[in-house]
């Protein structure tokens, strides 16, 4: 048979029955007894003590005390990882919540004394600045649930260096974070992770950048791009390669060079430690094709290339791997307009053009493709002259004018002013057509600004330099009512001159009534001004006519000094006056 084991409880028990029953207890009893009592006295409710395992099953587990009474506790007290290490005999720590309950039983509290346990491990952590291991349990409203002895929070915006968008994938993960809150009265731990990396990164770069020297050839790995450039990751250390750093020729993008994730060798051309910054480049680690270029490339050489880029302001031609040159769109073309090259040119298309200027320090090269071919301004006078008579087709009409082809990409311009002599034209587009064909009197010629200068008019002769001769004083024409308005009538002659008959030179007899719009009648010329283009008609019979004293057409310098002052003019004089000067600003 085994031995039985006598517990402290059932010893008590007995030494204290013996007492009672005035039995003599030995002296090895009485320590013993006295222990137990010093025990009873040192054992307070909310105490954190150490017990001895007893038993753990399905129903919790009991751990002897020291006391006249074991305590149970509850099996939810336990992780499953804590009861399977549980062996009997195994010391822990409990909280003793009560001493004796109404059933006579101690209570004890193996979770409370974890949690205090905890409380003053974080504690020290935090004052320590030093971080804490935790796993997380769960995914909770805003971030994550980390089991670090005591429920703390991890915030989304914690939780990785970079943004996160799938929190579960971390449920189950061992973590180590900072703590960034602490608060025990409220139970409340805020951790996190990112500061912890950030501050692990920030070491490892210390220690990186240490390492690092300018000139040297590392491998990196493609971590962001961005239109400036790409972030390369090497070691643990951010350097950025800028895309004029990528390759000696133009790009215009860093995606046609790299992508994300590529493992590529790059060389460090400066470091910042005060900033932690590294430049990196690519280009650097092949030889500088400038300054490999042909002899034969040089200003005024003929060249073939490529289009690798088309620009609002240019195209960009690649001569050889790596070396490019800029025709610019004024040297596309002599004569042409060309607002948009992407209608004229594709990339890919291989062109010629002329070097006009080279900088190879600064690697630059001015191509023009215009210049291949000579000038046609430089011999446009020679070829026109000012009264030459020419003809071409309309090519474009504007408000002011039409540009007349005389050959190819040379137009001429006929203003709006030079259409007609007597016609009184609102916009070119109503007498004209694109397309159509003219015939011109070339009026001038500017080589230096490219520009001709073209009338249709002055193919007839100016019918208002003969007037005083063909239109006489008191002379009878015939003419055709144009327009009627409430100071007289406009009529129009047979040389598309148009004369005004005011209202006081209508017969009395007949009035006002006594025209109308597109009637044929005779009048009379009562006044002339070659000058000024005026011509006034009148409906009176000559008797009729009040007497006017002939003037000198052009008076001289004496006279005007001894007459400084100009004769009354009658009414019919301003009134036409006035009508000519509106007319002749809304022709102009």
């Amino acid at each position: 048979m085994s031995k039985e084991v006598i517990r402290p409880q059932q010893f008590a028990h007995a030494t204290l029955m013996a007492k009672s029953n005035h039995l003599e207890l030995n002296a090895d009893q009485q320590k013993e007894l006295d222990v137990l009592y010093q025990g009873l006295d040192r054992l307070k409710p909310g105490q954190l003590i150490s017990g001895t395992v007893l038993r753990a099953d399905s129903d919790g587990v009991l751990v002897d005390i020291s006391y006249k009474s074991d305590g149970l506790i509850p099996r939810y007290e336990f992780s499953e990882h804590e009861m399977k290490a549980l062996k009997v005999g195994n010391t822990i720590e409990v909280i003793l919540d009560e001493l004796e309950s109404i059933h006579g039983s101690v209570t004890l509290s193996y979770e409370k004394a974890k949690e205090m346990r905890a409380w003053e491990r974080i504690t020290n952590l935090f004052d320590d600045g030093k971080p804490v291991e935790g796993v997380i349990t769960h995914k909770v409203k805003g971030g994550l649930s980390v089991d670090i002895g005591v429920q703390a929070f991890l915030p989304g915006s914690q939780v990785d260096i970079h943004r996160v968008t799938d929190f579960d994938t971390f449920v189950g993960q061992t973590i180590t974070a900072d703590i960034i809150k602490l608060n025990k009265r409220r139970g409340n731990v805020i951790l996190s992770r990112r500061k912890y990396l950030s501050n692990l990164r920030a070491e490892s770069r210390k220690k990186m950048m240490e390492t690092l020297e300018e000139g040297q050839v590392v491998q990196g790995v493609i971590k962001n791009i961005t239109n400036y450039g790409a972030f390369v990751d090497i070691g643990g250390v951010d350097g950025l390669l800028h895309i004029t750093d990528m390759t000696w020729g133009r790009i215009a993008h860093p995606s046609e060079i790299v992508r994300l994730g590529d493992t590529i060798a790059v060389k460090i051309l400066s470091i910042d430690k005060d900033n932690a910054k590294i430049s990196l480049g690519m280009k650097q680690l092949s030889d500088n094709p400038w300054e490999q270029l042909a002899d034969q490339l040089k200003i005024g050489a003929r060249i073939k290339g490529k289009v690798s880029s088309i620009t609002d302001y240019g195209l960009f031609v690649e001569i050889q791997k790596g070396v490019e040159g800029l025709v610019h769109i004024s040297e596309i073309s002599w004569t042409e307009r060309i607002n948009d090259l992407r209608k004229h040119y594709a990339v890919g298309n291989e062109i010629e053009a002329l070097i006009v200027s080279l900088d190879k320090d600064n690697r630059r090269m001015s191509l023009s493709i215009k210049q291949l071919e000579q000038n046609p301004w430089d011999s446009i006078s020679q070829e026109f002259k000012a009264g030459d008579r020419v003809k071409g087709t309309i090519s474009n009409i504007t408000d002011f004018g039409i540009f007349v082809t005389l050959k190819p990409g040379i137009d001429g311009l006929v203003h709006i002013s030079d259409l007609s002599w007597t016609e009184h034209i609102n916009h070119p587009a109503d007498l004209y057509a694109k397309g159509q064909d003219v015939e011109a009197i070339i009026l001038g010629v500017d080589e230096d600004n490219k520009k001709i200068s073209l009338g249709i008019k002055q193919l007839t002769q100016d019918p208002w330099e003969n007037l005083e001769e063909e239109y006489p004083r008191g002379k009878v024409i015939e003419g055709t009512v144009s327009k009627i308005t409430n100071f007289g009538a406009f009529v129009k002659l047979s040389s598309g001159i148009e004369g005004l008959v005011h209202s006081s030179e209508l017969t009395p007899a007949e009035g006002e009534a006594a025209v109308e719009v597109g009637q044929t009648r005779s009048f009379r010329v009562i006044n002339v001004n070659r000058e000024e283009r005026k011509l006034g008609l009148s409906l009176k019979t000559e008797g009729e006519l009040a007497p006017q004293k002939q003037v000198s057409k052009k008076p001289s310098k004496v006279r005007e000094k001894q007459e400084p002052q100009a004769k009354p003019r009658s009414l019919f004089q301003m009134e036409l006056e006035r009508h000519m000067n509106t007319k002749n600003k809304k022709d102009s």
